[in-house]
């Protein structure tokens, strides 16, 4: 039987739809996970969909995923910047990682342009609002091997 798919969720990202929404957009994280189930299933993906806003509890959670996931989708928000215990903890997954941002963090402050999760990430997307995590799921069902039809592809 297959894993799950770890979606993990950082900073402030509870505060999706009220905070910022000229960057991050209305849509809600409820919406996010919603959505993320939709797309899932129709991958034939099961997923554990998280959100924290404490450090110890993310990287808590990649220990769980190590032995108990076929990968990891993250957005560790503000953590991507400061974090080297969440990109120890990526580091002794084997599993794939990638790592998602709502905005496209490249034309934010400079400081926001540097990830520590990307040193570990198999893929990053950014810039691609709530859409990004359907497309990390999509690209993590194209790394396991598994088909999925999708109407954009010809």
């Amino acid at each position: 039987m297959a894993k799950p798919v770890y979606i993990l969720n950082g900073p402030n990202l509870n505060l999706l739809g009220q905070r910022q929404p000229e960057i991050y957009g209305h849509e809600t994280l409820a919406d996010v996970e919603s959505m993320c189930r939709r797309a899932a299933a129709g991958l034939g993906l099961d997923i554990r969909f998280h959100q924290s806003n404490a450090e110890h509890q993310i990287i808590d959670w990649i220990h769980e995923a190590r032995q108990g996931a076929d990968g990891i989708i993250i957005n560790p928000a503000a953590l991507t910047h400061t974090s080297v215990a969440i990109l120890d903890a990526l580091n002794a997954c084997d599993c794939p990682v990638l790592e998602v941002h709502i905005s496209n963090v490249h034309r934010r402050e400079a400081f926001r342009h540097h990830s520590y999760v990307s040193l570990r990430a198999d893929g990053v997307i950014a810039g691609c609002g709530t859409q990004g995590y359907v497309l990390a799921l999509e690209r993590l069902a194209t790394l396991l091997g598994r088909q999925h039809s999708d109407s954009r592809r010809g």
